[in-house]
């Protein structure tokens, strides 16, 4: 209700940019709060300020004011980048994780303003600063860059980060929940999950693992909420199989669609059937029938 229209190719206004530009370019200003600042609040977060909610438009519009954020502020995510990307050695202190954290943020917008532009020599520094990347903090938000604005140089540092470190469960488990929790592209991230279940370095026996995968998909609004409801039906069907093995892991997975009653049809409908589907199945444990009873209002 602010007069912006929200369907439109440019969703922020201009006063937003240059208050961010200068926000950007402050020199008196730390890395840090400059990060918290321009990173765009999550779709989650949207859609909890509104009283109904289509998930797609939410989605659809905050991808939309990333890539304004990215495009008009080029030259500015340019000189950030330059300015906080290298500081030397791996020191844990406030003010280095803060151009760290600064330095990624902008690769990820360098990236994402190349996708429009077609421009190649972002994301080439980006698989760059991958390959060279001196601590793991580093490497990650590069390869995070290359997955969350979606280019195609995002697959060989995919298969090489993954080659780097197949011994670290927990570093595997972040390879997984980068590309389940990637931004959707045309309803691309479900069948990419369906694939990730029959990695080798999947088990759904293993709870981090599982989180991993089926948790971090439906966290991910954009993705989850299909207009075909094809994520609903696959999370109901994980939650039952999920409930047979680890019936605590199944309950948290169950409370995805909690707040179902405030989505926008044909969310809503999908959303409440797939719930009734889970609560149907008639050896469920008590703590996941719990979950989708109260859900259900019964």
């Amino acid at each position: 209700g602010n007069g912006i229209d929200l369907t439109g190719a440019a969703p922020l206004n201009e006063t937003y940019i240059d208050a961010m530009r200068n926000v950007l370019r402050d020199p008196s200003l730390d890395a840090a709060f400059k990060d918290l600042v321009l990173t765009l609040p999550s779709e989650t977060y949207i859609a909890e300020q509104l009283a109904t909610v289509d998930p797609q438009r939410v989605h659809a519009v905050r991808e939309a004011m990333r890539a304004q954020l990215a495009i008009s502020l080029f030259d500015d995510w340019q000189i950030a980048y330059e300015q906080n990307h290298d500081t030397g050695a791996y020191t844990p202190d406030p003010l280095s994780s803060g151009r760290r954290a600064l330095a990624g943020l902008a690769l990820l917008h360098l990236c994402i303003a190349a996708r429009t532009s077609g421009d190649a020599v972002w994301p080439g520094k980006t698989l760059q600063r991958f390959k060279d990347a001196a601590n793991m903090t580093d490497r990650f938000n590069a390869l995070a860059s290359l997955v969350g604005s979606g280019h195609a140089l995002a697959e060989p540092a995919l298969t090489r980060f993954h080659a780097m470190f197949k011994d670290e469960p927990l570093v595997i488990d972040k390879w997984f929940s980068l590309q389940t929790g990637a931004p959707d592209r045309d309803g691309d991230v479900l069948p990419l999950v369906k694939q990730l279940m029959k990695h080798a370095d999947f088990s759904l026996k293993n709870p981090n693992r599982a989180r991993s995968v089926i948790f971090s998909y439906s966290n991910n609004p954009g993705a989850f909420h299909r207009m075909d409801a094809a994520g609903y039906v696959w999370w109901s069907e994980r939650v039952c199989e999920l409930d047979a093995i680890n019936p605590q892991v199944a309950a948290r997975l169950a409370r995805s669609l909690d707040r179902w009653s405030k989505l926008v049809e044909p969310y809503r409908s999908a959303a409440r059937e797939a719930i009734a589907r889970i609560a149907a199945k008639p050896d469920l444990s008590k703590d996941t029938r719990e979950v989708v009873s109260r859900a259900l209002g019964l």
